[in-house]
């Protein structure tokens, strides 16, 4: 926890690195200091089918997945500084966006809580 996934348009990998795409986020979201390093988990899903807007248009949208308890402030913090990132990153994406979603801690279960 947490895990961020990025959607993007299935050239945003080739504008690029796609790993470097990942440690960004990464290391943004550990820089936040809500998190252990060791616990941040970055994947990228490339659609090669979307539309945005009606038409075909490179976008990147994160999905933030992340354990109750922290505030809306540093929830909105989190999602400014990555966008802020992306943004300089890819000043030519027209669509970059983020969104946090919580995870409840009384319904979440992994294989070392069991």
């Amino acid at each position: 926890m947490p895990h961020f996934i990025i959607d993007c348009s299935e050239n945003i990998p080739k504008l690029k690195d796609p790993e470097q795409l990942m440690l960004t986020v990464h290391q943004i979201a550990h820089d936040t200091g809500l998190f252990k390093e060791e616990d941040i988990k970055v994947r990228i899903r490339p659609f090669d089918l979307y539309t945005v807007g009606g038409k075909e248009s490179d976008f990147l949208h994160i999905f933030g997945n992340i354990m109750e308890g922290r505030t809306t402030e540093e929830k909105a913090n989190l999602s400014r500084q990555i966008i802020v990132k992306l943004k300089a990153m890819f000043p030519d994406v027209p669509v970059i966006s983020i969104n946090i979603r919580e995870f409840e801690r009384a319904t979440y279960c992994n294989r070392t809580m069991v």
